[in-house]
């Protein structure tokens, strides 16, 4: 109704949410030209929602925002033209710039977690992809993990868990020693929390971006990502759901080195995403 009522000229979809998924289709049904913003990203995991979403907003768009020449390549290997592929960077480097420095100038210095955290003395982990949290086993051999690295290094997993983590957490009558869970937090707090973090342990594609801006070190909790440019440059490493290798995967990165190149832009890729669609024939 919003489509039909606005008349747009281009909608722009970003990422693989369902929330693309049934922008992008709706507009093209309507005729109207699609961009989408994060195009080029693959796991090559079926099982995932969010790849499906990918790969059918990427076929149906008529501009596709890759952020990375690794992305630009999957497309061009997928038949979709190279005149529709433009590598613009990751619209998330222009959000983290621009945010990271509101959240540094926040009141209160506990990044809205109401703890007393100090930089570096927290690992921070987020665990909330369906084909974690709704598994028993590698639900629970995540938050082992979680245990296992805050034993090793005396240092508390903070983690904001996500209402359907909790939800099968209780479902599970699973638990975790030397893990801290709190509620959700707004994006402003959790790239605080992200920032000043000794290490994030993650399954979510975003915060593998968002810590690979930052400079933090990040160990995945995943047997693929759509990010491999994260593993490629150091800043990230796969390990799973299996409890040793969560650990093992935290030795290596801990005292990672955080001089990596950010693969994912310069924080321009929405000015440039701009120029090109009120520009046609412009890169």
């Amino acid at each position: 109704e919003i489509l039909i009522a606005e008349k747009p000229d281009v909608v722009l979809v970003e990422g693989d949410t369902n929330t693309v998924l049934a922008g992008a289709l709706a507009a093209s049904k309507l005729g109207i030209r699609v961009g989408h913003v994060e195009a080029g990203l693959r796991s090559y995991d079926r099982r995932m929602p969010e790849e499906i979403n990918r790969v059918v907003a990427d076929h149906i768009s008529d501009y596709l925002f890759a952020p990375t020449e690794q992305s630009r390549e999957i497309l061009l290997g997928e038949g979709i033209s190279d005149e529709k592929i433009f590598v613009t960077g990751n619209t998330v480097v222009d959000a983290v710039y621009q945010n990271i420095e509101i959240a540094n100038g926040r009141d209160g210095g506990d990044g809205g977690t109401g703890l007393a955290l100090e930089p570096d003395g927290y690992f921070l982990a987020t665990a909330h992809r369906q084909e974690n949290v709704d598994d028993a086993t590698r639900f629970a051999g995540i938050l082992r993990g979680f245990e296992l690295v805050s034993k090793e290094f005396s240092l508390p997993v903070i983690y904001p868990i996500h209402p359907r983590a909790r939800k099968m957490m209780e479902e599970f009558r699973l638990d975790a020693e030397g893990v801290t869970f709190i509620e959700p937090l707004d994006y402003l707090a959790f790239l605080k929390l992200t920032a000043d973090a000794r290490l994030v342990l993650t399954d979510s594609g975003g915060v593998q971006e968002e810590s690979c801006i930052l400079k933090v070190p990040c160990v995945t909790l995943r047997d693929n990502t759509e990010r491999p440019e994260t593993a490629e440059v150091g800043a990230n490493v796969l390990v799973g759901a299996d409890p040793e290798k969560i650990l093992e995967g935290v030795r290596m990165m801990i005292d990672r080195t955080r001089e990596w190149e950010n693969p994912f832009g310069d924080g321009n890729a929405g000015k440039r995403i701009v120029r090109i669609i009120t520009n046609p024939g412009r890169s």
